[in-house]
């Protein structure tokens, strides 16, 4: 809106200060409303209820049993009026992450929402998983051939479309790509990521701040490959008006910065499949959008070192269990930040430790930048 009214401004020199002014607006948003939400939670007695097939892990956290939860509310609320507000509505690679931000924060509401219900009576599942991966493919088709099919081409060359190209990393090279191999990529990463995301929200402040550490790399290398001159200099893969993605990373910074402040150890509230799904995802997509997936894994490592712990934790466990044998595990418990717990270190050591290797994997993603 804001940018509707200043449009030529804002088209000719003001990307700078809209960033700024989006990642400001999320950040206090938050901080405002957070006591209000936290106290609304509280009030309706939509608190988490931490539950493990761990009895010593049930017990060490027995304390966050009060803890209200679906803080995500917070999160998906500031980041959409800040991009209404400061971001150029009419860039297709908006609207793709508003629908995203909304579709998957609802699917992540709903998720939460049930399990409450549910707890209520001695269970704790919410959506099956079949269930909430149907809903992300469902909304990542609808994206992936969107942007396949309408995505900028560049200005360079007419018939140049960033979306039709698989770009191998620290190379030139790049493969010509068919609207399905775009669409399972962007499945691919873009769910993986929500899901990881997810997996990683189980200790306070955990997931909240290596996503801190991700989206500020993301928010650099947007404002890159939407630049022709940087996206040269760097040898990266220009995508026109993907720079104006730089307002959604702000925003999203923001927003969990804000969220940080409360999320932090001990936490007043936790931000559940409301926060984790939507926040997941929009890094996927960015991504994607940006040709950098393979780049991902690497600043992403925290997420995806978690991933990789529960699924060798269940490979390995229905590997080695047989009939009348009890199956063997690899880690204390899945995912691998309960392995450490409950090894001996305090939770804030796990979480301020793996935000130390979230820090160290997106220096060695920037440095990646000069290889090329």
């Amino acid at each position: 809106m804001i940018y509707w009214l200043f449009e030529h401004y804002f088209t000719t020199a003001g990307l700078g200060i809209r960033i700024g002014a989006a990642g400001a607006l999320s950040f206090c948003l938050v901080i405002l409303l957070g006591p209000k939400v936290i106290r609304f939670l509280i009030r309706k007695k939509i608190g988490d209820r931490p539950e493990f097939d761990h009895a010593d892990l049930n017990e060490i956290t027995r304390h966050k049993s009060a803890t209200p939860t679906m803080g995500g509310l917070l999160i998906v609320i500031s980041i959409f009026v800040s991009l209404v507000l400061f971001s150029n509505l009419r860039n297709m690679y908006i609207n793709s992450a508003l629908l995203a931000l909304v579709w998957l924060g609802a699917l992540g509401g709903v998720d939460d929402w049930l399990k409450l219900r549910r707890g209520v009576t001695g269970g704790r599942d919410g959506l099956k998983s079949w269930e909430k991966f149907l809903f992300q493919v469902g909304l990542v088709v609808l994206l992936s051939v969107y942007v396949y099919r309408w995505g900028s081409a560049s200005y360079l060359s007419p018939d140049f479309n960033p979306a039709h190209r698989f770009f191998f990393p620290f190379t030139d090279y790049s493969v010509n790509l068919p609207i399905l191999a775009y669409a399972l990529i962007m499945i691919l990463v873009t769910t993986g990521s929500s899901n990881a995301v997810n997996l990683t929200d189980g200790m306070d402040g955990l997931a909240t701040g290596n996503l801190v550490i991700v989206t500020a790399f993301f928010l650099v290398i947007s404002w890159i490959v939407g630049v022709v001159r940087w996206a040269e200099l760097f040898n990266l893969p220009f995508v026109p008006f993907s720079a104006e993605m730089t307002v959604l990373c702000s925003s999203m910074l923001g927003a969990l910065l804000g969220f940080l402040w409360y999320n932090a150890p001990p936490a007043a509230v936790f931000m559940g499949d409301t926060g984790s799904l939507p926040l997941g995802g929009l890094i996927g997509y960015i991504a994607v959008i940006t040709r950098q997936e393979l780049l991902l894994l690497l600043v992403g490592g925290v997420f995806v070192m978690e991933v990789l712990s529960v699924v060798l934790q269940v490979g390995y466990f229905k590997l080695t269990k047989g009939e009348g044998i009890e199956g063997k595990r690899l880690f204390r418990c899945a995912p691998i930040h309960h392995h450490f717990h409950l090894g001996g270190w305090p939770e804030t050591k796990v979480v301020i430790r793996f935000w130390v290797v979230g820090v160290i994997l997106a220096v060695l993603a920037l440095a990646t930048l000069k290889l090329r």
